[in-house]
């Protein structure tokens, strides 16, 4: 009789032990879905998107609901945690990608407030927290919030998107920890000593930009910490670091020294804060060894595309000599005015009239109608005037050049069809030619190298061959000529003193104003420069171009 007693009672405490779980669950479920009473169908307890209450949950209401859904994901009830959401299936899968994708150990969250009626989610109130991940790397901290929604049946949801694992998270986008990916934007462009961080210097930031997201870095490691990673793996952002690596490394052609040089001079107080641009080139194999520039029309090192005036006379004279047969002693007489074409052509001020003048001493003076006169006499033949052009592509290697590392750069154009009055201001540089610092340190580099090296950024890059090299005669008359340019004429106030020295001036008729030109080469580097609004080559562009020489 006792004995059945016991049973009865345990029976009958196991049964209310029974009943008074589910009694608990319930209230448990309606504190945190909006209901309090008895358990519902659990078609009733669905959260549905589509019926949300334009009226937002209470901040008591909101915060106790993120705790839930906290709670849940802290301890790694992930299935719970997204049934927490207006989206559970997505939630589910972007719970465990977090999880993953971390390499998480234990999470926790913090201060979890109230931050009243969301600005972004609507009839939602937004709930703030912090977040404290321990990942195998170390700790990771950072703020977030939940929308928290409410529908119309007073159920409770967690508005599900990315940003509810971190914020700003898109939806194409997930969080990796551990090794962090390679990005080729932190590689760290350097000067030719492998060491000088090329972003340092102003004129060269757009360079290293396009270098940075072209050319392949060398070296360098990862670092650890948690990044942000697009669809396909590759790295957006880093968002923590545990461990710093060492930037890959992307070693170009510049000299930092002359670059320094460069970025000061083309900022010359003689220039008067004209905009300015020069090259400088190593004429021996056309390693680009400094860019600078000046102005608000972008990089006219490399870009600014402007007729060249006089320097244009170096390749007029090649192809006197190499199409005509001439010599540096063959006449070119000088006179005041010339007309070609119905076209009138003059001599800069100060250019005097000489009959008897040689080739060798119209460049010297820079006469303007000597070589007019020769050109149009020796290299245009029955209208055609494509000698100047033939001789900047064959010669020079006039082209569309690929410099390396995506940089763009403008090219040159001599055109082979001109017609009018330019057949004979090409000779002079005018007209419809054009050219950039870029092209006419090249050019001056030829003469000296007795041979064309296309301008180079990057080391081992391609570089195009000009169809045929320049002759050994036609180079020796040019060196001749530019060194009489730097000692006794144009370029000698500028330049004069300074051994090994060649050069040619220029200045070029733009609208209502000059621009002024130079090219020379010394021992080591060739150089050009170009100065917008300068009132002579020698006057403008001849203190770029000094300095760079003397400090090389």
């Amino acid at each position: 009789m006792n004995r059945a007693v016991k049973i009865g009672l345990a029976g009958t405490c196991t049964a209310l032990l029974v009943l008074g779980g589910i009694g608990t669950y319930n209230i448990v479920h309606g504190l945190f879905s909006g209901s309090a009473g008895a358990a519902q169908p659990k078609a009733a307890r669905t959260f549905d998107p589509s019926a949300v209450s334009s009226t937002p949950p209470s901040d008591a209401e909101a915060v106790k609901f993120a705790r839930a859904f906290l709670h849940n994901w802290s301890g790694q009830h992930l299935d719970g945690a997204a049934s927490d959401t207006d989206l559970p299936d997505t939630a589910s899968q972007a719970l465990r990608q977090y999880a993953d994708g971390l390499h998480l150990k234990k999470l926790s969250f913090d201060h979890v407030l109230s931050a009243g009626p969301s600005t972004v989610t609507q009839g939602a109130t937004k709930v703030t927290f912090d977040v404290t991940a321990q990942l195998a790397g170390g700790t990771w901290s950072y703020p977030s919030a939940v929308a928290v929604l409410k529908s119309t049946n007073g159920l409770l949801a967690v508005h599900w998107n990315n940003s509810v694992l971190y914020p700003g998270l898109g939806e194409d986008q997930s969080l990796t920890a551990g090794k962090l990916p390679a990005n080729a934007s932190t590689a760290k462009v350097v000067a030719s000593d492998g060491k000088t961080d090329l972003s340092t210097f102003p004129s060269l930031q757009d360079i290293v930009a396009s270098i940075r997201n072209s050319a392949k870095p060398a070296g360098g490691s990862t670092g650890t910490g948690v990044a942000v990673v697009d669809g396909s793996g590759a790295g957006v952002r880093t968002l923590k670091v545990f461990s710093k690596g060492q930037a890959a490394v992307i070693r170009t052609t510049i000299d930092a020294g002359l670059q320094a040089v460069a970025e000061n001079a083309v900022k010359d107080a003689h220039l008067q804060e004209k905009p300015a641009g020069t090259v400088a080139l190593d004429w021996r194999n056309g390693h680009i060894l400094a860019i600078a520039h000046t102005g608000a029309d972008g990089d006219i090192a490399i870009n600014g595309i402007k007729s060249p005036g006089s320097t244009m006379k170096i390749i007029t004279s090649a192809a006197l000599f190499d199409q005509a047969g001439l010599t540096a002693s063959s006449p070119a007489p000088c006179t005041d005015s010339l007309m070609a074409n119905s076209q009138m052509f003059h001599n800069d001020p100060g250019v005097q009239a000489n009959p008897g003048s040689t080739i060798a001493q119209a460049f010297t003076v820079s006469c303007n109608t000597s070589f007019i006169k020769d050109g149009f006499h020796y290299l245009v033949h029955d209208g055609n005037a494509s000698a100047l052009h033939d001789e900047a592509v064959n010669v020079f290697g006039m082209g569309s050049w690929s410099i390396g590392g995506g940089v763009a750069t403008t090219d040159p154009s001599i055109p082979p069809d001109v017609q009018g009055g330019d057949q004979a201001a090409q000779f002079i540089g005018q007209g419809k030619v054009t050219a950039t610092p870029l092209f006419m340190a090249s050019v001056a580099a030829t003469v000296r190298n007795v041979g064309f090296e296309q301008p180079i950024i990057l080391p081992g890059q391609h570089q195009d061959t000009a169809p045929r090299p320049i002759s050994a005669r036609t180079a020796g008359y040019l060196q001749s000529m530019m060194r009489s340019v730097a000692t006794s004429g144009t370029a000698a106030s500028r330049l004069g003193g300074l051994a090994g020295v060649g050069a040619k001036t220029g200045t070029a008729e733009e609208g209502d104003h000059t621009n002024g030109w130079l090219t020379a080469y010394n021992s080591r580097i060739a150089v050009a420069a170009l100065v917008e609004g300068g009132s002579s080559g020698v006057d403008s562009a001849g203190y770029v171009v000094r300095r760079l020489l003397t400090d090389s």
